[in-house]
């Protein structure tokens, strides 16, 4: 297997933000970005100490793919992934960076996170046949919440769903945008548009719903149920896009169509097997930094299950394209 590409290292560039997987250089064009995906990979909001091999590519790959499949919807930041149209001081990285980089627009990038859930879910690990355990709740999970009080983010919703079960409209839930190292929390939609403002938050919630249908009806012909997944959007010169990355197994929950059944939970393509596995390890709200403060390290059977699932994600829904 390959190495992961932990940190990037382009010094002709100035490095401006070193996020959980993407870090962002200023170039020498004044209106774009570089975005670069690392092999960096988070789970409730803590990036592990080691990373996924190729991560990086498959997210550019599909965040491409989708974000070319949905510019009719709304337009979004990318102006190319070819290295040799990017800026010259680029050029000489093109060994590293070819496959994980994304000339985007610059925008002003919009405080919130546009989370769109098709499904309800929450946080379990699966032990083994007949054995699940329900752990605490580390960050929000709608599961959780319906359970106690028949919301989602506030949301009322009729008695009687199932675990994993199909919502009868896709609901738009919010959530804060936290810095590096803080905690995304879900916040209900009366208190979004007090955020941002009524009028920006509806075009939002319109779009995010538009873009989710549009993907999960896509995702549903190659065999895959877009469970839920999160936008975000910027403004550049007073217009909506959509930025950062699109429709990755980060960003959201990918299942098998094949099997789906409510009133448990599903296997998946994503990064939900490295939750579950950081939480069988004992990982709660106050050890963040790992038992002995020196982080989190995955087994090398995590990494390579995790990179196995982002893998077969990226096949099937890139096979006949």
């Amino acid at each position: 297997m390959v190495s992961a590409l932990i940190d990037s290292n382009v010094p002709q560039l100035k490095l401006l933000s070193k996020g959980k997987v993407r870090d962002i250089y200023a170039t020498s064009s004044p209106e774009h970005l570089l975005f670069v995906a690392s092999d960096r990979i988070s789970a409730y909001d803590v990036i592990l100490k080691n990373g996924i091999p190729d991560k990086g590519r498959v997210l550019t790959e599909l965040s491409l793919f989708w974000f070319a499949k949905l510019k009719y919807i709304i337009p979004n930041h990318v102006v190319t992934s070819r290295i040799e149209e990017m800026p010259k001081e680029v050029h000489q990285h093109k060994e590293q960076l070819e496959g994980r980089s994304i000339l985007v627009k610059k925008a002003e990038v919009i405080p919130l996170e546009a989370i769109v859930r098709g499904y309800i879910t929450g946080k379990r690990i699966v032990l083994g046949p007949g054995f699940t355990r329900e752990f605490p709740i580390i960050s929000g999970s709608a599961w959780a919440e319906y359970k106690k009080s028949r919301t989602v983010h506030g949301i009322p919703l009729p008695d009687g769903l199932l675990e994993s079960e199909k919502f009868p409209v896709p609901l738009f839930t919010p959530s804060t945008k936290a810095e590096q190292g803080a905690h995304d929390e879900n916040i209900s939609p009366e208190q979004a548009a007090a955020l941002i403002g009524q009028e920006l938050y509806d075009k939002i919630s319109a779009a995010a719903v538009r873009l989710y249908t549009a993907a999960a009806e896509n995702a549903a012909t190659r065999g895959l149920i877009v469970a839920d997944t999160k936008f975000e959007f910027g403004l550049v010169d007073g217009e909506l896009i959509l930025i950062d990355e699109a429709l990755t197994p980060d960003s959201s929950r990918y299942w098998p169509l094949e099997g789906y059944a409510p009133g448990r939970s599903q296997p998946s393509f994503d990064k939900q097997y490295l939750r579950d596995w950081l939480t069988s390890q004992g990982f709660r709200k106050g050890l963040e930094g790992g038992p002995d403060g020196e982080g989190w390290t995955m087994s090398e059977e995590v990494v390579r299950e995790t990179r196995e699932r982002y893998l077969s994600a990226r096949d099937l829904l890139l096979s006949d394209q």
